[in-house]
């Protein structure tokens, strides 16, 4: 075996040299699991790496670092959100409706995010905590007497569908209405193909147009209302299209992502009862903590744009309008920003910056409320069931290729009476 090896020792080392160190393929359902040492080595060996022509035209570009990732989502100039913000190309003229926000660069993205984000200030989202609270213990106790059960269904789906309800204004008794549609988009939306849920999206739009109507003649405290009434540069009003997109993107961009969060928290806390046992003590460490969860779990693993002229990162050069992922996912855990054990969990981790939100001109409106919602749950599950558990080896990761989230999450409330 050895004679043999070195006959062919001088071929090995040739096709080790030429082959590359590193490559990157698009996650989705039990891939999921463990992306992580994928990213790892796209950081150390090929930070601007290209996936190449899958025979269709879309070759496009994978950023991974920390420092190029956040370069590039503040560069709005250079990586645009216009044409998609997937790694397929032409995906608007698929979907045949006007951008939403997320899909908008400045200036006229800036306009209407100033008056969608009257509905998120501080004051707003701290208003909401009786009602979240509220419903958190409701469905812990329902977890706690139970003993077990799919702590997704349970909770972590219902709490951020009950979020983006109320800010969108929906009444109480449509909710359960609305909740079938966002579930449908969500699933559809996260493999990128929301071709597959045309009719909730066109009975989501009729039901928001009427919505719309409504508002129009009582105006509430909800965001359809600030958008109805509000005006753009120049006076102008806004448009129906993007107000519909506007809700659209609520329901795409505040549902999965909330339960990716929560999901992923309660994994690390699992995988670290010392840690957890630490946050029951004392619960006013969560602040810190949270920080720490979103970006170990990163929900939105990644997001594209499309360059916008050639740029060189690392002695490479991206040529002008090819697509570029940007990697969240790791970013979040590059060892440049985080030291070398960035890919442990440490709730008395001093998170200065992460990317879990975007940054720059499309950094998350919701942001506040998700952290209020996750907050929220952490507090009660860790106060009410301070030994919890969940299986993530039996868990089951939803498909699509940018949102890492359990769809399916046992649950066990161990220690308790």
């Amino acid at each position: 075996m050895k004679m043999l090896y070195r006959r062919f020792e001088p071929i090995l080392e040739v096709t080790a040299s030429i082959m590359p160190k590193a490559c990157f393929e698009p996650c989705g359902a039990e891939r999921w699991r463990d992306p992580f040492p994928m990213y790892r080595a796209l950081r150390d060996d090929d930070p601007v790496h290209r996936v190449p022509d899958n025979g269709e035209g879309e070759d496009y570009w994978v950023l991974s670092r920390f420092e190029h990732v956040l370069a590039s989502v503040v560069d709005a100039r250079t990586f645009s959100s216009a044409d998609g913000l997937t790694f397929h190309y032409g995906e608007m003229e698929k979907l045949g409706i006007e951008a939403p926000i997320v899909m908008m660069d400045p200036p006229a993205h800036t306009a209407l995010r100033k008056l969608a984000i009257k509905r998120f200030t501080p004051q707003q989202v701290k208003a909401l905590e009786p009602m979240l609270r509220a419903f958190v213990v409701e469905r812990v106790e329902r977890l706690r007497e139970q003993g077990e059960g799919d702590v997704v269904a349970e909770l972590l789906k219902p709490l951020p569908s009950l979020v983006v309800s109320h800010f969108l204004g929906v009444p109480s008794e449509d909710r359960a209405l609305f909740d079938r549609w966002s579930s449908a988009i969500v699933a559809a939306n996260a493999e990128g193909n929301l071709l597959e849920a045309t009719e909730a999206v066109g009975e989501m739009f009729a039901y928001l147009n009427d919505l719309i109507e409504k508002r129009r003649r009582e105006p509430g405290e909800d965001m359809i209302s600030a958008l109805v009434h509000g005006r753009l540069k120049g006076g102008e009003e806004v448009s129906l299209a993007k107000i519909l997109g506007m809700g659209f993107t609520m329901v795409t961009g505040g549902n999965d992502t909330a339960t990716g969060l929560l999901g992923g928290a309660l994994e690390l806390l699992s995988r670290h009862p010392e840690q957890r046992a630490g946050l029951a003590e004392e619960p006013e460490r969560m602040k810190d903590a949270l920080e720490e969860f979103l970006r170990l779990s990163s929900p939105v693993q990644g997001l594209a744009r499309t360059a916008t002229r050639d740029v060189t990162i690392e002695g490479t050069t991206i040529p002008a309008g090819r697509k570029v992922l940007l990697l969240y996912g790791s970013a979040n855990r590059d060892e440049r920003e985080f030291g070398g054990d960035a890919a442990e969990c440490d709730v008395t981790r001093k998170v200065r910056r992460h990317l879990t939100f975007g940054y720059g001109p499309h950094h998350c409106i919701g942001a506040a409320a998700a952290r209020l919602q996750a907050s929220i749950a952490l507090e009660e599950l860790l106060r009410r069931c301070p030994e919890f558990s969940v299986d993530a080896e039996a868990g089951r990761y939803a498909a699509g290729p940018f949102v890492r989230r359990f769809e399916f999450l046992p649950f066990d409330a161990k220690g308790l009476a």
